[in-house]
């Protein structure tokens, strides 16, 4: 697939009650600049404003080419009709039910990549993933994807079916991956879809100039927050310094660096609008050496980022095992 991707969960998620057709029309359009540059593989969940996303998505693939797209799919997540998400089903009747809305949703016959979002405690991994492969039988989705599991469950997984893609939260302050999850994944030959790899915007111009404060779901992130906020501000100053000597913004150079991780780690940019997307994408132009490498790491050590990564009703749905 494509050498990055298109996270669409950002573009309901800004729209003020799920109901501004100006705001959609322009998702739509980023939807189809991303595709026009490139761009193969589109990413959503069922859960995404509360299935809003997937209409959405839905809506833009009647109007592309759907064969040369890879659409993956997360799943999973239970919601309340008042905001929250109680819990995770991973069930194998569920992983059908979840499944059909899905297709209906996105107006398609199959799924390319369908992922259990985060891993269900009360079912073995080895049952949801057991139900995924009947659905591969049956053409419904093509391949199996995880997201954010842990190595020992990643094994048990890929031991009952062969996984082909894990998404996980990947960037250069959040690195907790290297140590187990990513070795893991490459013993067993999965590729890798690495989101939040502006680190929830911490990585952005929007953060350097303070306006994050006033975007969508920041109060969620602590990293933002008082004191932790103000010692974060001081470490993505200092990468912007370094993108600064290449030409490139913050944003554009944290992107790089994920793409230079690896081959096999495909970064996901949130773009709402088409002029963003196009920036985010000035980041395949960067090409880094190890001195730079090592420059940029060196801005950002995780020894001196504050705060959690999660507020801890979200940190309970990580599988750090």
């Amino acid at each position: 697939m494509s050498r990055v991707g298109l996270g669409t969960m950002r573009i309901s998620s800004a729209l003020p009650a799920r109901t501004s057709a100006e705001r959609e029309e322009e998702g739509l359009r980023t939807i189809r600049a991303a595709t026009d540059s490139g761009i193969t593989l589109i990413d959503t969940g069922d859960f995404y404003s509360g299935g809003h996303n997937e209409l959405l998505v839905g809506r833009a693939l009647k109007e592309l080419d759907r064969d040369s797209m890879v659409l993956s799919v997360k799943f999973g997540m239970l919601q309340l009709p008042g905001g929250g998400m109680p819990g995770v089903d991973g069930r194998p009747e569920s992983v059908k039910n979840f499944l059909t809305y899905s297709l209906t949703r996105l107006g398609v016959d199959h799924i390319d990549i369908y992922r259990l979002a985060r891993i269900d405690q009360t079912v073995p991994v080895e049952d949801t993933v057991g139900a995924l492969a009947e659905l591969v039988e049956q053409g419904y989705i093509r391949y199996i994807g995880l997201s954010e599991i842990g190595a020992t469950a990643l094994r048990r997984a890929a031991a009952v079916h062969p996984i082909s893609d894990l998404q996980i939260e990947y960037s250069l302050i959040e690195r907790e991956r290297e140590k187990e999850v990513i070795p893991a994944a490459r013993e067993l030959g999965i590729g890798i879809t690495a989101y939040g790899i502006l680190s929830h915007g911490l990585l952005s111009e929007a953060f350097l100039s303070g306006r994050t404060a006033h975007e969508p779901g920041q109060f969620m992130h602590p990293r933002f927050q008082g004191e932790a906020g103000a010692r974060n501000l001081v470490i993505a100053q200092a990468l912007a310094r370094v993108a600064e000597q290449h030409g490139a913004t913050l944003a554009q150079a944290a992107t790089a660096w994920v793409l230079a991780q690896g081959e096999d780690i495909v970064p996901i940019v949130g773009s709402t609008r088409v002029a963003s997307l196009r920036e985010s994408l000035k980041a395949l132009d960067l090409v880094f050496t190890k001195a730079d490498l090592a420059a940029i790491e060196s801005a950002v050590p995780p020894e001196g980022l504050a705060g959690d990564r999660h507020i801890p009703q979200q940190m309970q749905f990580f599988d750090r095992g």
